[in-house]
């Protein structure tokens, strides 16, 4: 069975009136005549955030702001030629700066209008979209798929991860100290990691946590989206990576903690975790999306 995964960026755009700026899929496109928001693939090294003005100013000639993340999901879908794609799509909402309304011009859409909340329906939608936009569509059914499914590398590493800035009652802060010989090594970090294929963003960072750190929490919003381009990052076999990781942090909290641990299914990249007063946390050497998240949340 051939797989492969990728990341992408859209935005949710209303008019005054309430209607939702959508793009129509072209016949070079996987999925001709069929309705989405406008967006489309994270470039190799790219910001999320420059992926979806770069893809507005392409599919709709407007010029966009971003105003806030909506939301992080990750499905799968049959392609015509048989591929199975796995797509973690982060969903901003994004408001008009300027630029005229302009369909793209030899790309993968082709038309590009406002759809009044009442006609959405009735559109031909991708199911993402669908399920954005609150319209109800039939679940997919891809059949089984073989366990521990991981496309084959064949260039640079993209990874999408999931990670937690977790606290407990107390206000303590959970970090984790990334093992000698991963990028990164000695630096303490946020509990998370690489989402695997098929799972979602949720689904990861509710595994790592316990593999990292033994411990069960609860997600109750969205910090924000990052990335880390290093062309000259190692593996720990000393392999270039040319590594970029897309970064999903949620804030998530842990009424009953425990002791924290690293489990032996963590594997080698966490040498251990810890839970730290802010204080102790500021005397750590940190990571910088450590650094950005506490910064974020004051």
């Amino acid at each position: 069975m051939k797989i492969k995964r990728r990341a992408a960026a859209y935005g949710v755009c209303r008019s005054a009136d309430g209607s939702v700026l959508l793009t129509r899929g072209s016949d070079a496109s996987a999925f001709p005549g069929v309705w989405s928001l406008p967006g489309g693939g994270i470039d190799h090294g790219e910001h999320p955030d420059d992926t979806v003005v770069r893809e507005f100013a392409e599919e709709t000639g407007l010029a966009v702001r971003i105003t806030g993340v909506r939301t992080v999901l990750a499905d799968l879908a049959r392609l015509p030629d048989g591929t199975v794609e796995h797509t973690d799509r982060i969903v901003y909402d994004v408001a008009v700066t300027g630029g005229e309304l302009t369909p793209e011009a030899d790309g993968t859409t082709d038309l590009v209008a406002w759809v009044a909340p009442a006609d959405v329906p009735a559109r031909p939608l991708l199911p993402f979209t669908a399920g954005v936009l609150g319209v109800t569509f039939p679940p997919t059914d891809l059949g089984e798929l073989p366990a521990g499914l991981t496309p084959e590398r064949t260039g640079p590493v993209q990874r999408f991860g999931a990670y937690a800035l977790a606290t407990d009652p107390a206000g303590r802060i959970l970090l984790t100290r990334i093992a000698d010989g991963y990028p990164g090594g000695g630096r303490w970090h946020l509990p998370g990691g690489g989402t695997d294929f098929g799972e979602t963003p949720e689904g990861a960072l509710a595994r790592e946590l316990h593999e990292e750190t033994s411990q069960r929490g609860r997600i109750t919003g969205l910090v924000g989206v990052s990335h880390r381009y290093d062309p000259a990052a190692l593996g720990p076999e000393g392999v270039p990576l040319e590594w970029h990781v897309i970064r999903v942090v949620y804030q998530v909290t842990v009424p009953e903690p425990t002791v924290a641990a690293v489990t032996e299914a963590a594997g080698g990249s966490t040498a251990e975790a810890a839970w730290c007063t802010l204080e102790q946390a500021r005397n750590l050497p940190l990571t910088e999306l450590t650094r950005d998240a506490l910064g974020r949340t004051g």
